[in-house]
């Protein structure tokens, strides 16, 4: 993971007509394995050039290599699939609520303050802090330009990752992001893991490896999604859509929604069985 990036939002109104064109999917031809990757990012670069993307990012997305890791990971997501208790005990339920709650009291003033102004609780918060990287310890050390060019080369999910990497490029050409830097599978970066086109949306022009900046744009993105302060966050609940709006994995909503009632001292169960 890169260290000390800091994102500058005066500079993202300078490339808002680059990502709107990214919600028209490439006309480059996607593939399904490495064979044709070169070629795509002959094909992408052009049209990247054709929107703005400076030469120097150009460069940078052309010595992209195919992410084998990131394909075998994106189509090996079987946890997904388990029961919602299978699910919490592979991921360490109980040690997140635990380590959470901790976490919590020994933050309490960084969470008041979120609170106040975004409507958020920690609970939620402290959830996904520790579902996507352990509390920081697991943020992930693969390339994530490589990660986010081969999956928008990918046929499976290939517009939604075209605007991935536009954002990427976005940042790069920014100095928000380094070309180099180093994420998680999917491209995700920082704390709670934002993937790219959310760093521009919600970022808040914070450090995303910084732990207050993380949290921050983490209860910006969920306010950003229609959290409403005082409202219910379980499922049938209106706060549930945020929390569906961060990862569309039914089993890792609910998970997300319970750990963080539990951790907001509100949970009838153990988080493991």
């Amino acid at each position: 993971m890169t260290r000390g990036w800091q994102y500058r939002i005066a500079a993202v109104t300078a490339f808002v007509s680059l990502l709107g064109a990214a919600h028209t999917a490439s006309a480059a031809q996607c593939g399904n394995s490495a064979a044709g990757f070169d070629d795509w990012k002959q094909e992408f670069a052009q049209e990247a050039r054709a929107r703005g993307v400076s030469a120097s990012t150009i460069s940078a997305l052309m010595a992209t290599n195919y992410a084998t890791a990131t394909i075998r990971a994106d189509r090996g997501q079987k946890s997904f699939r388990l029961s919602l208790d299978q699910f919490l005990a592979k991921r360490g339920g109980s040690t997140i609520v635990a380590r959470g709650r901790s976490l919590k009291q020994s933050n309490a003033a960084l969470f008041a303050s979120l609170e106040q102004r975004y409507g958020v609780p920690p609970g939620p918060l402290i959830a996904i802090w520790g579902m996507e990287t352990a509390f920081g310890r697991q943020r992930g050390n693969q390339h994530t330009l490589s990660a986010v060019a081969t999956l928008a080369y990918d046929c499976r999910r290939s517009e939604f990752f075209t605007d991935q990497l536009y954002a990427t490029l976005s940042l790069i050409d920014q100095g928000a992001l380094s070309s180099n830097a180093r994420g998680s599978m999917h491209g995700e970066i920082g704390q709670t893991q934002f993937m790219p086109k959310s760093i521009l949306n919600y970022g808040n022009g914070g450090n995303l490896d910084n732990t207050a900046d993380a949290l921050e744009a983490t209860a910006n993105f969920l306010k950003g999604h229609g959290w409403r302060a005082g409202a219910g966050y379980q499922p049938g609940e209106p706060n549930f859509r945020a929390i569906q709006a961060w990862n569309a994995a039914s089993v890792y909503q609910q998970a997300l929604a319970l750990l963080g009632q539990q951790i907001d001292g509100g949970g009838r169960r153990s988080a493991e069985r």
